[in-house]
């Protein structure tokens, strides 16, 4: 078992880190609200530290899962960062999702340091991180992926190196940009269903077991007839990864048309008072628009 710290306890770093003591790895946390931190030690065991620098003391292993690219530079740079307290030869494992820019620079700082970066954003959701079943797409070197892929393994189903530091966050963006288009497809389909006067949920059992059939489909269908939205992936999370991506194609030339679309039906959600709405809420702008 190795000793491990995680930093960040959202929605998904919360049973993330949760999965890992369970698997008997020894687990100190840090969330920049500290009673959450307290509050995942009494429901879980391990410890937690007021600092990223002090949670990681000792760490062979550090995983984060923040929310953006200010949040992740926070908790490893400066005084009371991780990379300042964490050992020769240890591996920083960062979860979020966020510019392949600032990947690189963290990279460079943590070789630097002697320690060794990968990056490793998360699909799946809030389920997937509950149930432990989330797709992990790394970058980084060889060596410090082998290492950190075991303990990535507690709370995955798929966990794959796909290239050199940023691969992983790259790999992400894909994944959002295929999201975006299936769930406005999903939202169009259902719409049509409702002002035809059909059963959507007869709809989806049919065209679901076809070539129409997806995640979205089968985890989001009923809650989207039934217009509920407090759950999820929120819009204000998927804007910033569009944005993400948006930004990543101007620079590599890639054409984005679709999803340029859909960041912008994004934004309408957000205007309708959504942003912490599920992403699959974009069927409420088309209910809003009659």
């Amino acid at each position: 078992m190795a000793k491990c710290a995680f930093l960040g306890l959202g929605v998904m770093g919360y049973p993330m880190a949760g999965h890992l003591q369970k698997a008997g790895h020894e687990v100190t946390v840090y969330n920049r609200t500290a009673s959450k931190a307290s509050d995942w030690v009494k429901a879980n065991g391990g410890a937690s530290a007021a600092t990223p620098r002090e949670a990681v003391l000792g760490a062979d292993f550090v995983m984060a899962c923040v929310g953006n690219d200010d949040d992740l530079r926070s908790v490893c740079l400066g005084e009371d960062g991780a990379f300042a307290g964490m050992s020769d030869g240890s591996v920083f494992v960062d979860h979020t999702t966020v510019s392949a820019l600032v990947t690189g620079e963290l990279y460079q700082a943590a070789d630097s340091a002697q320690i060794s970066f990968v990056d490793a954003p998360i699909s799946g959701g809030q389920a997937g991180a509950e149930n432990g079943v989330l797709s992990i797409m790394c970058g980084g070197d060889a060596g410090a992926y082998e290492r950190a892929e075991p303990i990535m393994a507690v709370y995955s189903k798929m966990c794959r190196r796909i290239g050199d530091s940023g691969a992983g966050q790259m790999t992400k963006m894909c994944n959002q940009i295929a999201i975006a288009g299936l769930v406005q497809g999903l939202s169009e389909a259902l719409h049509f269903a409702e002002k035809a006067g059909l059963d959507g949920r007869a709809v989806v059992e049919v065209i679901s077991q076809g070539a129409a059939g997806s995640w979205q489909m089968a985890n989001r269908y009923e809650t989207m007839i039934d217009d509920e939205f407090e759950h999820g992936f929120a819009v204000d999370w998927m804007r910033k990864d569009l944005g993400i991506c948006l930004d990543a194609a101007d620079d590599t030339g890639a054409s984005l048309p679709v999803t340029a679309l859909v960041d912008q039906f994004y934004k309408d959600v957000q205007k309708l008072g959504g942003g912490r709405w599920d992403t699959s809420s974009l069927i409420k702008r088309l209910r809003a628009m009659g």
